[in-house]
C-alpha cells in the first residue's frame, strides 16, 4: 500500500503530496522521482512537478548522484530559525517574569521579521488588567520601542530598506526620516528606546537590545503600560531594571560585554 493510499481524503491534495515527499526524503536520505512517484501512487510526471516546485523553494534539492533529491537547505534553515526562537523564549522567560514582577508592567520579547518587530512572548505585571495579547503580532519597526532597538545598530541605508514608508498610527509617529534616524542615534546613545503614544494614543514603551555571543543584536526586550502610568519619573526608574534584564538575557546567550578601558597615571 502507497503512503497516499493511507492518508485521508480531506485538506488539499497538492499540500498534502508536498508533505509525504519529505517524509519520504526524511525517511529515506535520498530518492528519485521514480521512486518518490510510487510512494505516493501517482504519475511520474506529476511527481516531477511537485518535486519542482519544492525545489525552487528551496524545500528539496539535487543530490551528488544526479537524478535523486534530498531534503533542502531551505527547509532546514525554516527549522533552524524556528528552533532558535523557542530556545531564545525559553532562556529568556525567567528574565522577563522577574522584569514583570519588578515593575508591575507588560513585559513582550520581539525579533526583526520581515521588516517588522515579531513578538514572541508577553508577561503581565500585576498592574496590566487585561493586557492586550501582542504574542504572534507583528508591529512596525518605526513606531515602536522594540521595532527602533531592532534596526538602530543597523546601517542607514539597510534602515531604510527595511522601513520604506514612515506610516502615521498615532500623532507622535515618527513620520520624517532624518527625525528616524536621529532617534535611532539617541537609542546607540543611551543604551534603550523610548516610544510615548507612538503607536497607539496611551501606550508608552521602552526597550532595550538582546546580543548574541557576537554582540549582535538578535532581540528586543520591553516595558509597556499606559502612557498615564508611565510618566517621565516612572519611565526613569524603570530604565535600570529594563536593561538589567536585558543583559542577563543577553549573558545567557553568550555575549560579552566590553571591557572598560584601563585608567592610566595622568
Amino acid at each position: 500500500m502507497t503512503l497516499a493510499a493511507e492518508r485521508p481524503n480531506g485538506g488539499v491534495q497538492s499540500v498534502d503530496r508536498a508533505i509525504t515527499i519529505l517524509e519520504i526524503l526524511a525517511r529515506l536520505g535520498e530518492a528519485g522521482v521514480t521512486e518518490v512517484a510510487g510512494e505516493l501512487g501517482v504519475h511520474k510526471s506529476t511527481a516531477f512537478r511537485l518535486i519542482g516546485t519544492m525545489e525552487a523553494r528551496g524545500l528539496v534539492e539535487q543530490a551528488d548522484d544526479r537524478g535523486k533529491y534530498r531534503i533542502g537547505l531551505g527547509l532546514v534553515k525554516m527549522a533552524g530559525a524556528s528552533a532558535a526562537r523557542t530556545d531564545l523564549v525559553q532562556v529568556a522567560r525567567p528574565s522577563c517574569k522577574a522584569l514583570a514582577a519588578e515593575t508591575h508592567e507588560t513585559v513582550n520579547l520581539a525579533v526583526l521579521a520581515d521588516g517588522t518587530a515579531l513578538y514572541l512572548d508577553q508577561i503581565a505585571g500585576a498592574a496590566a488588567l487585561q493586557p492586550h495579547n501582542w504574542i504572534g503580532q507583528r508591529i512596525p519597526l518605526h513606531a515602536t520601542s522594540n521595532g527602533k532597538v531592532l534596526i538602530a545598530d543597523l546601517e542607514p541605508d539597510l534602515v531604510d530598506e527595511l522601513v520604506p514608508r514612515l506610516t502615521r498610527h498615532a500623532e507622535a509617529t515618527i513620520t520624517d526620516r532624518a527625525s528616524l534616524h536621529r532617534e535611532l542615534a539617541r537609542v546607540r546613545e543611551q543604551g534603550y528606546a523610548v516610544a510615548v503614544d507612538e503607536l497607539e494614543e496611551g501606550l508608552t514603551a521602552l526597550a532595550a537590545a538582546i546580543r548574541d555571543a557576537h554582540g549582535d543584536v538578535v532581540a528586543s526586550l520591553s516595558v509597556s503600560g499606559t502612557t498615564f502610568r508611565l510618566d517621565e519619573a516612572t519611565r526613569t526608574e524603570l530604565v535600570p531594571p529594563l536593561l538589567r534584564a536585558a543583559e542577563e538575557v543577553s549573558l545567557a546567550l553568550g555575549w560579552v560585554p566590553p571591557r572598560e578601558p584601563a585608567a592610566t597615571d595622568g
